[in-house]
């Protein structure tokens, strides 16, 4: 079974999602002159927007729930299992899907936003099922992004942060290969099953003051360690770009490549594309649709250029040995170890219980939107939801006793059969979103605080369900 999702996963990710993220990205990087780049000022000032209600979902609330899920143990883990696995070399690729996959960022929020729909109180909701379904008139394909949804986000990645999180406890002495796991899977799947119980509200205000805090302190430590070897850091981007070049070892064996596990681990970690940040851009109360996705653009960022940069850096600046042995958690944790000796592990634990515990919930929380969806758009009984968080709380169990590789495998494929449905429904609905992005620039060159309506891009009023 591990062979054969091992194989899949390969030919999954070379060719065919390289071939699609890449085009897609490059295509709306161009068509919208560079917008990931060009308005990032005008990103970062619409984070700190308030909503006209109080009561309904900031951008920045929006923003930290997207960012709760990408921004987890992918950026320890992940970063350091390409580096070790692919070669130093998949760092440059991870910044260059980073820089391209912020272009699609944008188009599959703003879409999410044009395309959103009104709950009974007042408030929204929505993401790529509903475009697919409203725009694109393809029903059956928005069910099918709605089940590879939940594939990915309640079971390959839940199996993977479960197991991820244990490994991170493989450095102590009372590490028990059979125990250990076992004990770490039960506490954490007991947390999160906890939580779970407080809802989709509980959930943005507690990942509102988590995951900036998380963030912010890894980086601070992540740059002591940098600074403590500056004089390494030449050598440091010698070797990053000599191997991101070395084409003849990359075609040599691409499956293995430092652009592969770039590109993979890249998109596992700021899901750029994959179509799980539209579900919680779309409930931003903003007052045109290009501010969320403006905004989302700076999760991608976030996540990329910050976390996993602050990761690969600190690892590749401390000289420690690279090797497939110590691939995960032990690279990250031995670097840590040359400037914080025993307590750079203790670190490392905290960091990963924080990210495990903010992606399982940021996770779910796209699950829920999905369910809603497949169940007429209306709430699940509460006997359906009490089963179905009962068997995620077992998934987040049986993640941590689960071989390493079937983890990745599984998260890896059930990621890419939902970025192979959201994208090319991107690219078509792309003059839509490029149609916004001209009414939203017209708008702010006019000095006016841009508001959204239908007939500007093109849309017959009346036909959207939140904006008319």
């Amino acid at each position: 079974m591990l062979k054969i999702l091992t194989t899949i996963d390969d030919i999954m990710y070379y060719p065919v999602l390289i071939i699609v993220m890449a085009a897609a990205g490059l295509y709306f990087t161009f068509r919208t002159r560079f917008v990931q780049l060009r308005l990032l000022g005008e990103s970062c000032r619409l984070i700190m927007e308030k909503p006209q209600d109080k009561e309904h979902v900031s951008s920045f609330q929006a923003l930290m729930v997207s960012t709760a899920s990408r921004v987890g143990t992918g950026n320890i883990v992940g970063v350091s299992t390409a580096i070790c696995l692919g070669g130093p070399g998949a760092v440059f690729w991870m910044w260059l899907m980073c820089i391209i996959g912020a272009a699609s960022a944008f188009v599959e929020s703003t879409l999410a936003q044009i395309f959103k729909q009104k709950d009974k109180d007042g408030g929204c909701f929505g993401g790529p099922a509903y475009y697919i379904e409203h725009a694109l008139h393809a029903p059956v394909v928005s069910i099918c992004f709605c089940i590879c949804l939940i594939a990915t986000y309640a079971v390959g990645f839940n199996l993977l942060c479960s197991y991820n999180l244990q490994s991170t406890f493989a450095a102590y002495s009372f590490y028990d290969a059979k125990t250990t796991p076992v004990i770490v899977g039960v506490v954490l799947a007991l947390v999160v099953g906890y939580c779970l119980l407080g809802g989709g509200k509980k959930i943005v205000r507690m990942t509102e003051v988590i995951v900036p805090f998380m963030g912010i302190s890894y980086v601070v430590i992540s740059l002591v360690v940098i600074l403590a070897h500056i004089t390494n850091i030449p050598t440091m981007f010698v070797m990053i770009f000599e191997d991101a070049f070395n084409f003849k070892a990359i075609f040599g064996g691409v499956s293995g490549s430092c652009m592969i596990y770039g590109i993979k681990r890249g998109l596992y970690s700021n899901e750029a594309g994959v179509g799980s940040a539209p579900n919680a851009s779309a409930s931003a109360n903003v007052t045109h649709p290009v501010k969320q996705g403006l905004v989302q653009t700076v999760s991608v960022y976030i996540d990329t250029m910050l976390l996993c940069t602050a990761t690969a850096l600190m690892c590749l600046s401390s000289g420690v040995n690279i090797s497939a042995e110590v691939n995960g958690t032990p690279y990250v944790q031995n670097a840590l170890s040359t400037v914080f000796g025993s307590l750079g592990p203790i670190f490392i634990t905290i960091a990963m219980v924080l990210f495990a515990f903010t992606t399982l919930i940021g996770n779910l929380y796209y699950v829920d939107n999905a369910l809603i969806y497949l169940n007429h758009k209306k709430v699940p009984s509460a006997t359906f939801n009490t089963v179905f968080k009962v068997l995620c709380v077992i998934i987040i169990f049986l993640g941590s006793i689960i071989p390493m590789d079937a983890a990745w495998a599984m998260a890896d494929i059930t990621m890419g059969l939902m970025t192979l449905i959201n994208l090319p429904c991107c690219v078509a609905l792309f003059p839509i979103a490029v149609n916004a992005l001209k009414d939203y620039e017209k708008q702010k060159n006019a000095g006016k605080n841009p508001v959204f309506y239908s007939e500007n891009i093109g849309i017959e009023k009346g036909s959207l369900s939140f904006w008319e």
